[in-house]
């Protein structure tokens, strides 16, 4: 006789997704990936943002900018990721005083060798 659950088609369901999730989050390149997605899909709605709080219309950016409202309305697309370096730095200068490009540089995480965390002081 079959134990109480043991065919339970939602908590197979359920291991099966768990065991799916760990393996794609174990392979290479993954963290890099989703990191470089989100961040991605963030900056559309940063723009959207930094120029409302400016108190600009896209027309009014389009007009700083030098371009017309239907570009400043791709730039601000949800999921559009042609931006050049160029744009973002009109696109910021337009937004005016108090508004900034920053940009960050993630130095690839090094593996701990066990020589290293043997000796943690010594390089």
């Amino acid at each position: 006789m079959a134990k109480k659950g043991q065919n339970d088609p939602i908590k197979a369901g359920k291991w099966s997704y768990k065991a799916w999730r760990e393996k794609l989050h174990s392979a290479p390149g993954y963290k890099e990936m989703y990191e470089e997605e989100a961040a991605k899909s963030e900056l559309w709605l940063q723009l959207v943002e930094a120029r409302q709080k400016a108190g600009l219309t896209q027309q009014q950016m389009a007009e700083r900018m030098g371009i017309s409202q239907a570009q400043v309305a791709r730039i601000e697309k949800r999921g559009y990721d042609a931006y050049t370096l160029n744009t973002l730095r009109r696109y910021v200068k337009a937004l005016g005083e108090g508004f900034s490009l920053e940009i960050t540089v993630k130095q690839p995480e090094q593996p701990v060798s066990e020589e290293t965390a043997a000796h943690p002081l010594h390089p």
